[in-house]
Parts: structure tokens; C-alpha cells; sequence
């Protein structure tokens, strides 16, 4: 049976979801887990809720818990990876020197100078660890759940040999919202989408097998549905394609919403629209008591939910592993696939999985004005990862001057001085070449 090694599985969340998927497939459910994280007390937690999951569903499968990286990689037919470098302290200052200057980020963890400075902070780390995948067991499959998602896996392409997919759940998320817009159950529809992370389109999306764009049209009219989704709406509204991921992280991805407070109230829906805060609660307030509501799940009485979620892993490595094959929306390499976008950039589009792989289908030329906003997109992930293959300090400013909703906001001068400040306080999680220049 396959061995699965989770690195940073103490990101409980995702490491108990994937898990409970993963088993759910009979042909799969005498899997080895290998669990790894720099956190010895989140992977303890992690080693013991798994351990629940494998009690509550009477699974065969076997998990281990270590610190060593290279033992947790050894024999690995697939490696998943979800760390965060900096952890909440970095976040904080990602969200809180851009607010000082006028930016104001919803996530910060793709784009924009959090996303920038979390890119930094992280790709090293990434390829330390590939550098390991590709030294221990070379010919395992790595799918990142990192964030920033295309700038991970755009630096494991260029600098390394492992095989990666970068994988999110923003477009079959979407692909069932849009259901609900239109009173259709997500199974009756179908779609194909393509871009990048965070910001595909969906360039078809069906009901049964007919065009359900004029019913997504009718609901422009619905006052309650903007309500709920208002930047996503506005952008289909000018650019005539849906978008995926949420409003809020939208909102964060160009220069059109985030730039004033009447903007903000406007378009970026409840929670999303004041001075970056979901972020430090969804990472900081939420987890306060973290500890307290883990002993609670897993001591609890009550079973487990051991329902398959929709994330792509398990339907991907039961695929590879079974040869029934499945169709996801991957982060992949552009070799030609998106015709109109950068070739080598990474980009998300619709694969193929059977027991030879993972085959990315080509896609062709986007409609021009949805390449233009990813392009905009794309040259700021492209400066950032070069920053750091390069060792190329200036390359951090670049990236930043040119971020959509930065240069939407300040000056030059501003955007140099904001990045001063976010390196000198952020200097500890920054690459060794890069911690002389601060």
C-alpha cells in the first residue's frame, strides 16, 4: 500500500480532512501515514487525531509521527506539503506595515506585499525540502497546499526535478456556488476552467449540458446574491467570465476595489473590507484556544465525520494508485498549455489523472482581457520568484512596485519605504543572502 508523508501536519485542519479522504477509498484504507512538523507539540496533536480518525473508521492503516524529515520521506510514493513559515507573528506584520501605507489586503497570502514577502520567506524552505525529496525518494509526487501557491510551485519548477501539482479548492468551490446561484445541484453541472491560482475563469459552465451563463447573468438582478459575492459580480459584469476563488481575496488581485473606503464598503463584502482583519483572526483569535478544542476532538464521544470533502488529493492518489481516472484543476507548469500567458509560468488548468500520471489538457489563448489581469498577476509572481533564485534583493522591490493594488495606492518612494520596513521586521524568516542587505 502506497506510503503518504503529510509535511507540516500541523496544520490540523487540512491534515485530519485529507487524511479522512484519503481512507475513505477501500483501496486505500492500509495506507502508511508519515507525519512530520518543526512543531513537536501541533505534530502530537496531529499524530493523535489521526490516530482517532483510524479508530472511528476500524481502519488498517498505519501512522508514524517524526521530526526528521528525511526519515518521514523515506519510501514515500507521495508527499503532501501545507506549511506556513513565520506562522502568525510574520502574517501580523504581512497585513500590518502594507495598512500603514494605505494597502489594505484581505489575505495577503498570494499577491501583494503579503503575498510577495510570504513567497520570500517560503520558497527556500520549499526547495530544502525538495532537495530532500529528490536525495530520499526521488520518484514520489508532491502536492503543495501552500500558499503563495504559484509562486511555490513555479520555484519547484524551475530549480528542482521533483514532480509537483499545486492543488486548491477554489475551483470546484466556486463550480458549487455557482450551482446554488442558479438552484442546480452541483452534480448536474459541468465547467472548464482555466488561469491561475485564485484567479481561473470559468470558460464554460453548464447545466446538464447547456450553457448556464444566461441564468448566472440573470442573477446580476438578484440585490441579495451581490450581496453576497460583490467584487466577483463586478468583475463579471466587465469582463464576462466568472472568477474563482472568494470575493475577498478578489478584491486583493487588482487595482479596482481595495484603493478607497468607499470602495471597500462597496464591493468587498462583510467581513472582508476592514483593515485587513480576517486574516490575523482566521490565523491568530480563531486558534487562541486551539489546544482546548483539540483535546475536545479527540476525546470527544461522538464519531468523527468521515466524509469525503471535495479537496483533489485523495481522488488523485486513488487514481494514480487504482488507474481509475478522474479529472481535477491543477497548478502546473505552462508548457504551451494557456497559449496566451507566459510559457513556464504556473498556471491552473483542467487534468487528467489515471495510473501514468497526472496530464495537464491544453487549454489555448484565454480571452484577452482575462490574460491581461492574470498577466498583471503573473509579473509580479515571476519577480518575486526570481528575487530568490537569483538572490536578488531588488528583484523583492520589483515585484512589489508592480503588484496591482499596491501601485493602485502609492508612490515608488511609498512602496520602497513600506518594503524597508516589512524586510527589517520580517529579517529573521528571510533568506540567509538577504538578511546581510537589512
Amino acid at each position: 500500500m502506497p506510503k503518504i508523508t503529510f509535511i507540516g501536519s500541523g496544520s490540523l485542519g487540512f491534515t485530519r480532512r485529507l487524511i479522512t479522504d484519503i481512507l475513505s477509498f477501500p483501496e486505500l484504507q492500509e495506507s502508511d501515514f508519515s507525519l512530520i512538523d518543526i512543531d513537536e507539540k501541533r505534530l502530537d496533536y496531529s499524530l493523535r487525531i489521526t490516530r482517532r480518525v483510524l479508530r472511528d473508521g476500524n481502519y488498517p492503516a498505519t501512522v508514524e509521527a517524526t521530526l526528521d524529515r528525511k526519515k518521514a520521506l523515506q519510501g514515500a510514493e507521495y508527499v503532501i506539503i501545507t506549511i506556513l513559515v513565520g506562522g502568525i507573528e510574520a502574517i501580523s506584520l504581512d497585513v500590518d506595515i502594507p495598512m500603514k501605507y494605505g494597502v489594505d489586503q484581505c489575505i495577503g497570502d498570494t499577491l501583494g506585499p503579503g503575498g510577495v514577502l510570504r513567497g520570500i520567506r517560503t520558497i527556500p524552505v520549499i526547495l530544502e525540502i525538495c532537495r530532500d525529496i529528490e536525495d530520499v525518494c526521488p520518484t514520489a509526487i508532491v502536492f503543495n497546499y501552500t500558499n503563495p501557491m504559484a509562486m511555490l510551485c513555479w520555484a519547484m519548477n524551475e530549480a528542482t526535478s521533483v514532480k509537483n501539482v499545486g492543488l486548491c479548492h477554489s475551483v470546484q468551490g466556486t463550480a458549487e456556488k455557482l450551482a446554488h446561484y442558479i438552484q442546480a445541484s452541483p452534480e448536474e453541472i459541468s465547467y472548464w476552467v482555466a488561469g491561475i491560482n485564485h484567479q481561473s475563469w470559468f470558460l464554460e459552465f453548464k447545466w446538464n449540458g447547456k450553457d448556464a451563463y444566461p441564468l448566472l447573468r440573470e442573477k446580476m438582478k438578484d440585490a441579495e446574491v451581490i450581496r453576497t459575492d460583490p467584487t466577483r459580480f463586478e468583475m463579471f459584469k466587465h469582463l464576462g467570465y466568472f472568477v474563482t476563488e472568494s470575493s475577498g481575496h478578489n478584491s486583493e488581485y487588482n487595482p479596482w476595489f481595495r484603493k478607497r473606503k468607499d470602495l471597500l464598503e462597496k464591493y468587498t463584502g462583510k467581513g472582508f473590507n476592514g483593515e485587513s482583519r480576517y486574516i490575523k483572526q482566521l490565523y491568530g483569535k480563531d486558534r487562541e484556544e486551539w489546544d482546548k478544542e483539540l483535546e475536545k476532538l479527540i476525546n470527544q464521544k461522538k464519531p468523527l465525520n468521515l466524509e469525503r470533502s471535495h479537496e483533489y488529493v485523495a481522488y488523485i492518489i486513488h487514481s494514480l494508485y487504482t488507474g481509475k481516472p478522474c479529472r481535477i484543476n491543477g497548478n502546473v507548469q505552462n508548457r504551451g498549455l494557456i497559449s496566451n500567458l507566459p510559457y513556464n509560468c504556473c498556471v491552473e488548468v483542467p487534468c487528467l489523472v489515471d495510473k501514468n500520471g497526472i496530464h495537464p489538457c491544453y487549454v489555448g489563448e484565454l480571452p484577452p482581457q482575462l490574460a491581461a489581469l492574470n498577466r498583471s498577476n503573473i509579473a509580479v509572481q515571476e519577480m518575486a520568484v526570481k528575487a530568490v533564485l537569483e538572490k536578488n534583493i531588488d528583484m523583492v522591490y520589483q515585484a512589489v512596485y508592480f503588484d496591482p493594488l499596491t501601485s493602485a495606492v502609492c508612490s515608488l518612494e511609498e512602496i520602497r519605504r513600506m518594503v524597508d520596513e516589512m524586510l527589517k521586521a520580517e529579517k529573521e524568516w528571510l533568506p540567509k543572502e538577504f538578511q546581510r542587505f537589512v
